[in-house]
């Protein structure tokens, strides 16, 4: 399926070299030819004519990866609870002593009495990963003699050296965590993503965001996406913009504060502290067809912050016309903030390529539709 999507998408880009080549010449043609249609024979992309790349092809210099799990448990955090419950109880280790005496009173009666058929296994989870997100969110809890006999991974044994505050903190006293229970604990990771053949594809480890270094306010963004596959829940490709960066060593926002869109279908989602909703008449979905979420898309949303005004434009395949697919307009939404890639939920692998960006575009249209 993959050789005969990409099959197509060549097909795509030399007919339109042809038709260009016929009519503007050789030299023109090839450079809009290749600036829709990614690269030939192999090669990068130029980007497109007044446009600069934020991805380079090979890595991801500019970019931030915030893994949500990277400093929270959850309930998929356990991987066998029993087994952590009896430890918690019977305090038969000095780490286990120091957690069972730092749970709320309620987490160490639901413990006491608990078994995996119990009706309640999904609260205890619940209720015991919120305390232990309290715990880790607070002072160190790192003491020599408490971890003595704890074998701590190269990462541990790095924050450690680096007196954190802050996120990168509450990761430290999570993975000291992980590391003491490594048979009843899942092993979480801080980075997400990597670059393969080209493409910024997200490895499907937890839900969080790869974000830019730096802030924009008014820009046309050009990329191309694919939703390779997922796990239950499903989710499509995610981009966000309007977000909020987080200040100094803080944990950054779910989904950065944003607003959503997912290309190429055109749902949005609005992430603002007190919103969290689906925008209540913000988003306006426009006609276009029924686009496959797992076949390349090439993308342009044009943004302004000062307006609060973001577009969406779909071409399937790349080097089609591409078709505006859904707009947001909301004066206090706009802000300058990073654009991300958002994954939703575990088990998701998108990929992206050839992105670049437009800063104060003189045509504030979309240009992929005409």
């Amino acid at each position: 399926m993959r050789v005969e999507l990409e099959k197509q998408e060549r097909s795509a880009g030399y007919k339109m070299l042809r038709d260009l080549t016929r009519i503007v010449g050789l030299p023109v043609a090839l450079s809009l030819t290749l600036a829709m249609t990614g690269s030939l024979y192999g090669q990068p992309a130029p980007a497109p004519p007044g446009m600069t790349r934020l991805f380079d092809g090979k890595t991801l210099d500019g970019w931030i990866d915030a893994e949500n799990g990277a400093a929270t448990f959850d309930g998929g955090s356990f991987t066998d609870l029993a087994a952590f419950a009896i430890r918690l109880q019977d305090k038969s280790d000095a780490v286990s002593a120091f957690l069972s005496g730092e749970l709320e009173a309620a987490n160490r009666t639901s413990l006491a009495g608990f078994s995996p058929t119990n009706a309640n296994v999904k609260a205890v989870r619940s209720a015991l990963a919120k305390n232990l997100n309290k715990i880790i969110s607070g002072a160190s809890i790192y003491e020599e003699s408490r971890f003595k006999d704890v074998q701590l991974r190269p990462e541990t044994r790095e924050l450690l050296g680096k007196n954190p505050q802050g996120w990168e903190l509450a990761r430290l006293n999570k993975i000291l965590i992980e590391d003491a229970y490594p048979a009843e604990l899942a092993q979480s990771t801080a980075t997400g993503w990597r670059v393969n053949n080209g493409v910024m594809a997200d490895t499907g480890v937890d839900r969080g965001v790869l974000y830019t270094k730096d802030d924009y306010s008014h820009y046309r963004l050009m990329f191309t996406v694919r939703h390779v596959s997922g796990t239950k829940p499903d989710h499509q490709a995610c981009v966000l913009f309007f977000g909020t960066r987080p200040e100094g060593d803080k944990k950054p926002l779910d989904a950065l504060g944003a607003i959503q869109f997912q290309p190429p279908p055109g749902y949005g989602w609005d992430y603002r502290p007190g919103h969290n909703n689906s925008g209540k008449g913000e988003f306006k979905s426009l006609p276009h067809p029924k686009f496959d979420p797992h076949a390349w898309s090439r993308v342009e949303i044009l943004v302004d912050a000062a307006k609060g005004i973001a577009r969406m434009a779909v071409a399937q395949p790349p080097g089609s016309k591409a078709v505006e697919v859904v707009d947001f307009s909301d004066p206090t939404a706009g802000k300058a903030g990073p654009i991300a890639w958002q994954i939703h939920n575990k088990g998701l692998f998108d990929e992206y390529k050839e992105v670049t960006v437009e800063v104060d575009p003189k045509d504030d249209e979309l240009i992929t539709v005409n």
